[in-house]
């Protein structure tokens, strides 16, 4: 909400040239419905849709050096992403366990069976002020203890500095995206990059 409102606060100006929509969607847990429902009707041609950019959860540990991509590799948005972090004097970490499918689990996930390029950034590991390793033990015992329980609520220690450095990813990754000359590409070989080249062919 934070991303979207930075974009609907820009003056005229300062728009990017193509329409950036923000999508919250239902059911991710019932089999991806809401975002299955947009990519069976959508607003606007997927043809001429550019990229999904997929946002589930925020950092609220703390700033981090890195940003995980899940399912890194698939498209030249990885390049965009790699780009505006190295000016934030940080990096992309892969999925440390891509055996676990989350690339095909969540909303990003419908768009990109469609063809359209889909890009799925989640807070980093390597996290300020904390040592080697917590990063990747933190997110194991939010797995095993509170991922889809009722444990998993807000609580007084967290602190949306992580958060507030992402959101500041997240806008320039959608300018980008948005003012680029260049349109985002499944990379050669990729399972979606068929459907979109028929898509774009039409």
């Amino acid at each position: 909400l934070e991303v979207a409102q930075t974009f609907a606060a820009l003056p005229a100006a300062q728009r990017p040239k193509r329409t950036v929509i923000f999508l919250a969607v239902t059911a991710e847990e019932k089999g991806l419905l809401g975002s299955r429902f947009y990519a069976r009707n959508p607003l606007y041609p997927l043809a001429k849709t550019l990229a999904n950019i997929n946002t589930d959860g925020a950092n609220y540990y703390g700033p981090t050096r890195d940003v995980t991509v899940i399912g890194s590799g698939a498209s030249t948005l990885d390049d965009i992403a790699a780009d505006i972090l190295r000016g934030q004097g940080r990096t992309i970490t892969p999925d440390p366990n891509p055996e676990r499918g989350r690339y095909y689990r969540s909303d990003h996930f419908e768009f990109a069976k469609v063809g359209v390029p889909a890009l799925y950034p989640k807070r980093g590991s390597d996290y300020l002020g904390q040592p080697a390793g917590w990063g990747l033990k933190f997110e194991a015992d939010f797995d095993l203890k509170d991922y889809h329980k009722v444990s998993d609520e807000v609580r007084p220690d967290w602190t949306f500095e992580g958060g507030a450095q992402d959101a500041a990813f997240l806008v320039e990754l959608l300018r980008r995206v948005a003012d680029g000359d260049t349109w985002p590409e499944w990379r050669p070989g990729n399972e979606f990059k068929a459907r979109r080249d028929a898509m774009l062919q039409r």
